[in-house]
């Protein structure tokens, strides 16, 4: 085992870390390819982050990637907790970024699954901020 700021960090979380990245970039040439500009990855971090920040246009969205078996897991994968966990990310990122306020404010998602195009779907929930 591989030892990581004061724990020990199992394989499968090590697997899990670069499983996560590489969906992450996946989802990044998708968007890219799709007229989005990347503002930030990774926003937060213990309690919650935001996965990506893309903007296009007027538009500022915050994505939540999900790399799951089949599309449909990856569907259901994002809770109410981790709904709440975004918003509270999303708010502190916008303190940081007050320019974005005059912006269309959107939770996007991509979803990810073996032998499957990427998922992009626009306001996957409604934000409550």
């Amino acid at each position: 085992m591989e030892r990581r700021s004061g724990g020990v960090r199992s394989r499968r979380a090590r697997r899990s870390g670069i499983t996560g990245r590489r969906s992450e970039w996946f989802a990044i040439l998708w968007l890219a390819a799709k007229g989005y500009r990347l503002l930030a990855r990774r926003f937060g971090g213990k309690g919650g982050e935001i996965d990506l920040i893309v903007k296009r246009g007027r538009t500022v969205a915050f994505v939540e990637v999900k790399q799951r078996g089949t599309l449909d897991d990856a569907l259901i994968a994002i809770t109410a907790e981790k709904r709440r966990l975004i918003e509270a990310r999303i708010r502190q990122w916008l303190g940081q970024n007050p320019w974005a306020m005059d912006h269309h404010l959107r939770a996007d998602a991509v979803f990810l699954a073996p032998r499957r195009w990427p998922r992009h779907v626009p306001a996957v929930f409604p934000l409550v901020l």
